[in-house]
């Protein structure tokens, strides 16, 4: 069956994301030959939760995961694919998707194609959102990203989460020595403090360990890499036809983390059951309910919990010292609540 992967930028390139990998994606990843190996990702096992006043907790990671940057990892994979048969379709973005007479087309820069079946993997937000009048895209999401990599004395097995006032920052090694510096911050704040250094200074340092990540610490980039409106609205895993995979279908919160981890499970659970339709000849609708069914069985239940996980528990002193009192005194309960972050091995 042939398969085209439309990317609008050239690999590699960097993303905004937190750059850990559940290892419930390792059965996965390592029987398809698609487990990075070659470069010696760091493995994780330990977490680090710290409030706004710097008092910080460390709890074991049970399943833990490994660090990776998007800029490595996306490369990688695109090149495995093109050695599996696929067509990569670099610097070609899809401006319009319809769908006809039970196929597909696709408009992609001047080129038109038709398919039976399109996977739609652009993200969080996208102009394909825009144009397939999805719910979510009309509503104004208050968050911004920011991220950087960096070079610092940050433990190879060790993320870290820690809290300021409107937000949190994750930090965690990623391959060649590099760290992953990434955060999440309300927009309110940096509208008011016009720059992004001022937001940084005036507002992270207030907890004592992001002050001093900054003060110890060789920034790689010429500037962060930023994006707006993350949105963690509920969104459909089917939508006109299309099966929706990773951030498209739907947004895990970053301090519940693994939303690498639900984009690589979500395409297993999208190819086995195209492979299967085509197999056994069933119709599409069999196909969308089917996917539809397996999604929500897999990750509705993560992002109703990532979703309520942030509401109450993040981005103020009173919520981020409830967090941590949680971790100090009630370890079975805050053990509970990152197993539920995480998956099951796939």
């Amino acid at each position: 069956m042939p398969v085209v992967l439309f990317e609008k930028k050239t690999y590699p390139f960097h993303r905004v994301c937190g750059e850990y990998v559940s290892n419930e994606t390792l059965p996965f990843l390592k029987h398809n030959g698609l487990f990075p190996e070659k470069f010696e990702p760091p493995s994780v096992s330990r977490f680090q939760l710290s409030a706004i006043n710097g008092k910080s907790a460390f709890l074991p990671l049970d399943l833990g995961g490994f660090g990776i940057s998007r800029y490595a990892f996306d490369h990688f994979l695109s090149q495995q694919a093109r050695a599996a048969g696929v067509q990569v379709a670099e610097n070609c973005e899809v401006s319009r998707v319809q769908f006809n007479q039970d196929r597909f087309v696709i408009q992609a820069n001047d080129h038109t194609l038709e398919a039976d079946v399109v996977v739609g993997a652009f993200g969080k937000r996208s102009r394909l959102d825009v144009q397939l009048n999805r719910g979510f895209i009309m509503k104004r999401s208050p968050y911004v990203g920011i991220k950087y990599h960096i070079k610092t004395n940050h433990p190879d097995d060790l993320i870290a989460l820690h809290n300021f006032n409107g937000g949190y920052l994750g930090i965690s090694n990623v391959e060649a020595g590099k760290t992953n510096l990434c955060y999440l911050v309300h927009r309110n704040l940096l509208k008011h403090y016009h720059t992004i250094p001022a937001l940084e200074e005036n507002v992270l340092f207030k907890n004592p360990h992001i002050k001093n990540i900054y003060a110890n610490s060789t920034f790689l980039f010429e500037k962060p890499e930023v994006i707006n409106e993350f949105s963690f609205a509920p969104k459909e895993p089917v939508y006109n036809h299309l099966l929706m995979v990773g951030d498209s279908a739907g947004m895990i919160t970053p301090l519940c983390g693994n939303g690498m981890a639900m984009a690589i499970h979500a395409a297993k659970l999208a190819t086995d059951l195209v492979l299967q339709q085509v197999t056994e000849k069933q119709p599409r609708k069999w196909l969308e309910k089917s996917y539809q069914y397996a999604w929500k069985k897999k990750f509705a239940g993560r992002l109703r919990y990532g979703r309520w996980v942030q509401h109450y528990l993040f981005g103020s002193h009173l919520s981020s010292d409830l967090a941590i009192r949680l971790a100090l005194y009630l370890r079975p309960i805050a053990r509970l609540m990152i197993k539920q972050s995480h998956g099951e091995p796939f």
